[in-house]
């Protein structure tokens, strides 16, 4: 069973879609704190930047990150650590286009893309692992060998 919106003073009944304006308001807001934050926006000289969505958590042994990247080249990718904070830079390219497209919407960000990460335990900068599967870049980071925890034997005196 459908639910049909009541419109009085002989408008046309139509079939009410609840979510048709919250697409509207979220995409509107989007834009707003995107810009605010600086996810994605115009730097000075209208070079347009976009930042990846990641995750970061913590085994036993590594730091991992995970960044979405899909359509981007991995040779497009350029990870560094400088101290305590993992950089991730990049570009992901349009689609080439022929001249007969019609756009109807356009979410997906193109350009340069820029991340930096304050990494909350130290890690071995020099063992950092990066694998690229999928779209996804996993960043794995050992930790420094004076934070690992060990076990403590206790002698029995």
């Amino acid at each position: 069973m459908a639910i049909l919106r009541w419109r009085p003073m002989g408008q046309s009944v139509e079939r009410w879609d609840p979510f048709r304006e919250v697409s509207d308001v979220q995409s509107e807001l989007n834009r707003v704190f995107d810009g605010f934050f600086g996810r994605a926006g115009n730097m000075p000289g209208g070079d347009r930047i976009w930042a990846p969505a990641v995750d970061m958590y913590e085994t036993k042994d590594d730091l991992v990150v995970t960044a979405e990247l899909p359509g981007v080249n991995e040779k497009e990718v350029q990870l560094s650590i400088t101290g305590d904070v993992l950089s991730l830079k990049g570009e992901r390219m349009p689609t080439p286009a022929n001249g007969q497209e019609s756009f109807h919407r356009g979410e997906r960000w193109y350009g340069r893309f820029e991340r930096h990460l304050s990494l909350p335990v130290s890690v071995q900068a020099d063992k950092v692992k990066a694998t690229y599967r999928d779209g996804v870049l996993t960043i794995t980071l050992p930790k420094a060998e004076e934070i690992k925890s060990r076990a403590i034997k206790i002698d029995v005196l």
